[in-house]
């Protein structure tokens, strides 16, 4: 049972990674046959995480009065659809409507994910949930790999993601039968709640982690490249390999996460990815050059990747709500950081260079330990003891 519900769960989360890569892999084509300027893109772009934070605190009502399992497959059909229509976009403004929705479902897919995952989780006596989280990751490699190849043979991004789309859906039916059956917390228990709240004063905290950890991933995703040509001055093949490098350590954190976690307790784990992001992030700034750059990239995506899972592992456990509601609450101020943070960047490198942007950066990986050293054993967040091997 815990095997096969572990096996169907992970298939959403590939579902999601390698829709969303799919997608990222044809931004190029899109921008070249949409005729848009990169400012021009940038402000379509922009649809994508909209869609995704305003509809938030809808997945988060939705999934604290039906069964999680069932916004997971409406999540995952949405999300299918949209990704098809994002390729048939012959308009800016058509590409506009279709990210917003394309995010919007997204969001319903994540979250109700990552409230699945929690279920799995529960059936186990060790740390699974990174390994969810590292699908995803190997997944948004195989999307990217797809799109490389649909690239050179000149495949266009309507055929494209219309052919992921179908395939992707077929594979969500599949394993919808073996998702974990949730239902939401009595309403008695949430009755004198507002249809969307921001995290309590416990839950608050880990949205600050959510918010410190996001906005570094945010940073990495839209600055390490430029980091690498600009202050690196590394050539454009190069700089690339300093994105790569940051994506392969996060996902062999993501696969190697559990297990530490098993040994060592989500508290120690949390505790050290700060300081791995910290000392990352500031070895970059501190010598720029290709080799320790790249080192310290590295140790940034060891320390940014197990971070969220172990967060929603535990915010997802709280008394009082359902595990959905709770992980809404947490993005909610997590995906701040997210969007924030990376365009802060750009008026910080402005003024006193893009080294010591990445520098202050740092202080959110410091923040993160600091955090956790403040949170509170208690026994609705029994994942800080040290889990031990059966």
């Amino acid at each position: 049972m815990s095997r096969s519900a572990r096996i169907r769960v992970a298939v959403f989360f590939f579902v999601s990674g390698f829709g969303f890569s799919t997608w990222a892999s044809r931004i190029p084509t899109i921008q070249q046959e949409l005729h848009l300027n990169e400012a021009q893109l940038g402000a379509v772009l922009f649809a994508l995480p909209i869609g995704l934070l305003l509809t938030i605190p809808v997945t988060g009502v939705l999934l604290g009065r039906f069964d999680s399992r069932k916004i997971l497959l409406a999540g995952a059909v949405l999300f299918n659809i949209m990704l098809s229509l994002v390729g048939f976009a012959a308009h800016s403004w058509q590409l506009v409507i279709a990210l917003f929705f394309f995010g919007s479902s997204r969001n319903f897919l994540n979250i109700s994910a990552n409230a699945q995952s929690i279920g799995v989780q529960a059936l186990y006596d060790r740390s699974i949930i990174a390994s969810f989280h590292a699908i995803w990751s190997i997944a948004g490699f195989g999307g990217a790999a797809l799109g490389s190849v649909m690239v050179s043979f000149h495949i266009s991004p309507g055929w494209h993601f219309l052919f992921t789309g179908v395939a992707l859906t077929g594979l969500s039916i599949y394993a919808y039968p073996g998702s974990i059956s949730q239902q939401p917390v009595q309403k008695r228990q949430e009755e004198r709640r507002p249809w969307f709240s921001f995290p309590d004063k416990t839950l608050l905290k880990f949205g600050l982690i959510s918010f410190a950890s996001m906005a570094c991933e945010g940073t990495m995703y839209d600055w390490s490249g430029i980091y690498f040509r600009k202050a690196v001055h590394a050539s454009r093949e190069i700089a690339t390999l300093g994105f790569v490098v940051y994506m392969v350590a996060m996902t062999l954190g993501r696969l190697t996460g559990d297990r530490l976690a098993n040994r060592f307790g989500i508290k120690n784990m949390l505790t050290w990815s700060g300081v791995l992001i910290c000392s990352g992030l500031m070895l970059a700034s501190l010598f720029p050059n290709p080799f320790v750059a790249g080192m310290g990239f590295m140790l940034t995506g060891f320390g940014v990747s197990c971070v969220i899972p172990m967060v929603f592992s535990m915010a997802g456990r709280s008394a009082g709500m359902s595990s959905g509601t709770a992980i809404a609450s947490v993005s909610m101020v997590g995906y701040l950081g997210f969007l924030m943070v990376p365009p802060l960047v750009g008026s910080l490198a402005e003024w006193a260079g893009l080294r010591w942007a990445f520098a202050l950066i740092a202080l959110f990986g410091a923040s993160i330990t600091a955090l956790v050293q403040r949170l509170i054993h208690d026994r609705d967040h029994r994942p800080f003891t040290v889990l031990q091997k059966s």
